[in-house]
């Protein structure tokens, strides 16, 4: 019937996008959404591998969206990684707002598959699916979403082979790492997408894998390539550069990991209680020491808790994030400026782009020869990395050669921030730049952005110091800062 289907097949056909989804679709995202449709016309799994920043959690939502309207007692599953799990929650609510979805995550997760099965939409992590797959195994999911799929490249680890335990009626996986590059990571994927399409793993490593990387054998390459291409979706920036603005700018939350969040909750309520006495005795003005004295510790723990004690071993939920991005960006061949207010959290990012033999551009305020910094990253393709104290190079510098910008830590003044991103952003860009900004999900971060866009007008009069930020708080914002 699948073959007699697939006889009479000539070109994908336009489907229509749900009423109840919220949100325009780019041409390429509808024709990304019209593809997944087709992929379930005819029971293939795929994989949506677009760049970095092209949006492929709308794609996926609005499929999600026709799905749930269609079947809304059957559930579906998605599973990321901890650091951009909460991200789809806040894509959901903007594009899908009544899907009812649980957030299966944490100690208090719940392991009742009734309860699990009410549920529209369900979202955990790698780790939780691989620790609860005895129970998750038994649920018959109707779609099963893999975001950032390159976890489960190695076929041998445990996740991968929990992924492959699930029950589920149509499979997909999204990844902005193209898969081409290691025959295994692909076999991999596809075990999980097109389960038997490409072999088991000792017909493929001898068909596949042997010739393609021992023999460099082109042909077999090339009809891999054709065996795979139908179930592969990949659009590039340039590919669509026509139809996105100049200037992408999102937000990426990560919720901070348990040792990490010990630590800041200590912290937290140690200054709380000294800050409120502070005021109490003082008054407000000649506490503010104390108050940046305890924003700033708090911020450096949302950052990594190594920056106030060195002998934290542990890593930090958004340097985990920031990790998987970089590996990302750098796989796709584009180039990418990290900023960070702290020196001592550039130093952490250099210690493992060193550890991982990531060639980097590195200037702060020491930085002796700032245009050999700068040329380097601007002129040689292997560099792909340029970590920057913000203060040190927030402005004045030409680096057009990166399309990426991501903002470790979000400065008091979004008009620092802005001036960093058009560090890339300039004139002599020819290519579209998208700039992203790292939270800690429930943090004194979390606060800072939220009063930068209470504060928008006082923020536009460009108060560009802590002072200027410190005077336009009240004592209810302060001390909400450290609830």
């Amino acid at each position: 019937q699948k073959l007699d289907k697939l006889d009479k097949f000539d070109t994908i056909k336009n489907y229509a996008l749900p009423d109840n989804f919220n949100g325009e679709l780019r041409d390429y995202q509808k024709a990304g959404y019209d593809w997944l449709n087709f992929l379930k016309d005819f029971s293939f799994g795929g994989i949506l591998a677009d760049d970095m920043g092209l949006g492929k959690t709308v794609q996926a939502l609005a499929l999600l969206r026709n799905e749930i309207n269609k079947y809304p007692k059957k559930t579906n599953l998605i599973v990321a990684p901890t650091s951009v799990v909460f991200n789809w929650t806040r894509e959901i609510e903007r594009f899908t707002p009544d899907i009812t979805f649980l957030v299966h995550y944490g100690t208090r997760r719940s392991k009742d598959i009734r309860r699990l099965k009410k549920y529209p939409l369900i979202l955990t992590t790698y780790g939780h699916l691989r620790r609860d797959i005895n129970f998750l195994k038994e649920i018959p999911f109707n779609y099963v979403i893999l975001d950032e799929s390159q976890n489960i490249k190695n076929p041998q680890s445990e996740t991968s082979k929990a992924v492959r335990l699930l029950d589920a009626g149509n499979r997909l996986a999204l990844t902005g790492t193209p898969v081409e590059n290691n025959t295994m990571d692909l076999w991999s994927q596809f075990a999980f997408i097109n389960p038997g399409l490409l072999g088991d793993q000792n017909f493929f490593k001898e068909a596949f894998m042997r010739p393609i990387e021992k023999e460099q054998n082109v042909q077999v390459a090339s009809s891999l390539k054709k065996l795979v291409f139908p179930f592969i979706l990949r659009r590039t920036k340039e590919d669509v550069a026509k139809e996105l603005p100049p200037k992408v700018e999102s937000i990426v939350y990560s919720p901070m990991l348990d040792e990490q969040q010990k630590l800041y909750d200590k912290w937290r309520m140690s200054y709380r209680n000294s800050i409120m006495q502070e005021i109490e005795s003082k008054g407000l003005n000649k506490s503010k020491f104390k108050v940046l004295e305890g924003l700033t510790k708090l911020r450096q723990i949302a950052c990594h808790p190594e920056l106030v004690d060195p002998k934290f071993i542990d890593t930090s939920g958004k340097f985990d994030a920031l990790v998987e991005m970089v590996e990302e960006i750098i796989s796709e061949k584009h180039k990418v400026l990290i900023f960070s207010q702290f020196v001592q959290m550039l130093q952490i990012i250099k210690r493992h782009l060193e550890g991982n033999n990531i060639i980097y551009s590195y200037l702060d305020g020491s930085t002796k020869n700032r245009e050999e910094a700068v040329s380097r990253f601007q002129d040689d393709k292997d560099v792909r990395v340029f970590l920057i104290s913000l203060k040190a190079g927030g402005t004045g510098l030409n680096l057009t050669a990166a399309d990426y910008v991501i903002h470790y830590d979000p400065w008091w003044n979004p008009a620092v921030e802005m001036q960093a991103t058009d560090r890339a952003y300039r004139i002599g860009q020819t290519r579209k730049v998208f700039a992203y900004k790292l939270i800690s999900k429930d943090s004194v971060e979390e606060k800072i952005v939220k009063l930068q866009e209470h504060k928008k007008k006082l923020v536009n009069s460009l108060i560009s110091t802590e002072e200027g930020f410190f005077k336009a708080l009240s004592k209810e914002d302060i001390l909400d800062l450290f609830e």
